[in-house]
């Protein structure tokens, strides 16, 4: 520990009562007196510090100039040190003092009841604050506390462990000496009797069970559905209602005119609106046990009740599972295009693959088992759905869109008003070969061609101008499946009981009529109630018929888990 000479001051002038500490006699045989009066000075320093650590003002010795230190006061204890100068003459040692040998013991000095000059207050300043000092004044520093004498100060042992840095008290050589503490970060760390090689570690000990119980998750929101679709599906419902309902009086140029105008677009665009939502069909085994629930439970039961009725109606009874009778080819056309599902999602240009297999198959006669014709005829438009994106719908929604969609809507009308009387209406049922339509390979391919363009010019027209708000009907596009399956028994029985041939029916007024009144039937079949109902067999539960999807295994301590594997 370097020591910094400076000149003291007289032991225990001017304190009311005498140093415990006194400074070496003249001329001492141990140092000479100069050095001596330094370790005193030093001492009487360390024992008049406040309870703060701040030294009391140096006052200088007699005919001693005023000294301060050049360097600026320094944070911490050690602000008090001056730098080292030449030594000063020894003043006469106090009466009855004695020398230190220790470098290290120093003595106290207590602090002068007298407070120095520049810390008295100033009567004349306001509220009693001291003036404020000037620019080459010392810095303030509030007086000493007074001290008492007290025993002399505790020295620790040389083998005691060395005081922190920067902490002031007394060291010994030994401690002094003693290199400095390590940082936390480059402590050597005592190795455990335990981890000396050939000795197994002791067992740690089990570990306690918390009782606190994580809070539980907030469940999710239910997800919301989409009220454009639902709107677009109770449209579509509807008008396949309506088209079933015209065919009694399809001489008639009204209802032939609606008639070819509806089925221009409203199944390709119902095959559209079905693939788009098959898009994550197999992400879910909800979703892949609808196959059986949905399909083909209820096509069962409805073809066994379609027979039935037909034969009630005075028909022969006629049953043929795998050639869907009437209606029932979508549920089957459906079955099979979502199970394809798979292998146009992997392709580059599904579209592409699929228009050429549309053009293509009407060189061939498709029978209508299993409805293979209907799957080749609508593919384009339910791989179209596949890869439609809800931004794509956005693009519909623009005015000049809008304004465009129309125009198109209202062009397709006139056309159909125009041409219904001199058109065959086989073409529009997607399902017939170019030999069954009498027409070359070239017209054919024309033909269908032109069908594709105009059903998607009216499908996305139509997608334009419904309304994406939520609305009346936006709840009943809900229960559409029940609509489709359920509204050919009253239009079977009606065309049977000839309600629907009436002389009044075959004409304007009639078409638009018989279009009311399934547009009020569609409305009724769409409701809770009627789901309520008829679940049993639209929607039957068979969850007896499945298995419970398998838990993954929990992977052992220390190994992770496969993936894949479970």
């Amino acid at each position: 520990m370097p020591r910094h000479e400076e000149s003291g001051s007289e032991g225990g002038a001017g304190n009311g009562h005498e140093s415990p500490y006194r400074a070496p006699e003249t001329g001492s045989a141990h140092e000479p007196n100069a050095a001596a009066h330094d370790r005193h000075a030093e001492g009487v320093r360390e024992a008049t510090r406040d309870a703060t650590g701040t030294p009391a003002p140096r006052r200088p010795l007699d005919g001693e100039p005023a000294r301060r230190s050049p360097y600026p006061p320094a944070a911490g204890p050690s602000d008090w040190f001056t730098p080292p100068s030449a030594p000063a003459a020894a003043p006469e040692p106090a009466p009855g003092g004695h020398a230190f040998t220790d470098r290290h013991s120093a003595a106290h000095e207590p602090p002068s009841r007298e407070e120095p000059a520049e810390l008295r207050l100033d009567d004349t300043a306001p509220h009693g604050f001291p003036p404020i000092p000037a620019a080459d004044a010392p810095p303030h520093k509030p007086p000493a506390a007074p001290h008492k004498p007290s025993a002399p100060p505790y020295e620790p042992p040389a083998t005691a462990t060395a005081a922190p840095y920067g902490v002031q008290g007394f060291l010994s050589p030994a401690q002094e000496a003693a290199p400095p503490p390590l940082p936390a970060t480059q402590r050597l760390e005592v190795p455990h009797p335990a981890d000396a090689p050939g000795k197994a570690a002791p067992p740690a000990p089990p570990k306690r069970k918390s009782t606190l119980q994580a809070a539980p998750k907030p469940p999710r929101p239910a997800k919301q559905r989409e009220p454009y679709l639902d709107n677009v599906k109770f449209l579509l419902i509807a008008l396949v209602v309506m088209g079933h309902s015209l065919v009694p009086t399809l001489d008639a140029g009204s209802a032939r005119s609606a008639y070819l105008f509806i089925y221009s677009f409203h199944m390709p665009l119902f095959v559209l609106i079905s693939g788009y939502l098959s898009r994550n069909f197999w992400n879910s085994n909800a979703k892949t046990n609808k196959l059986v629930d949905t399909f083909l439970i209820p096509y069962l039961i409805v073809e066994i009740g379609y027979a039935a009725l037909r034969y009630a109606l005075g028909s022969k009874w006629s049953l043929t599972i795998i050639d869907p009778a009437w209606l029932n080819w979508y549920l089957l056309a459906l079955l099979l295009w979502r199970l394809s599902t798979p292998v146009w999602r992997r392709m580059k240009q599904p579209l592409l693959v699929a228009v050429a297999i549309y053009l293509l198959s009407g060189f061939s006669e498709i029978s209508g088992d299993f409805s293979f014709d209907r799957f080749f005829g609508l593919l384009p438009f339910f791989v179209l759905g596949l890869m439609i994106k809800p931004e794509h719908f956005e693009l519909l929604n623009r005015l000049w869109v809008k304004i465009v969609a129309a125009v198109t809507l209202a062009a397709a009308a006139v056309v159909a008003i125009i041409i219904a009387p001199h058109v065959k209406l086989a073409p529009i049922y997607f399902k017939d070969s170019y030999h069954d339509l009498h027409l070359s390979w070239w017209m054919g391919l024309g033909l269908r061609a032109a069908l594709l363009v105009a059903a998607l010019a009216m499908s996305f027209s139509v997608l334009a101008l419904v309304p994406r708000r939520q609305t009346w009907y936006t709840d009943l596009g809900t229960r559409t499946l029940y609509a489709y399956l359920l509204h050919g028994v009253p239009v079977m029985i009606a065309k049977e009981m000839g309600w629907l041939s009436l002389p009044w029916l075959y004409g304007p007024l009639g078409a638009i009529a018989i279009m009311t009144i399934c547009f009020t039937l569609a409305i009724v079949l769409c409701l809770p109630g009627t789901r309520t109902l008829f679940k049993w067999i639209i929607e039957p539960r068979l969850t007896w018929l499945y298995r419970r999807p398998a838990k993954p295994a929990t992977a052992t301590r220390g190994q992770k888990a496969q993936p894949g594997k479970t």
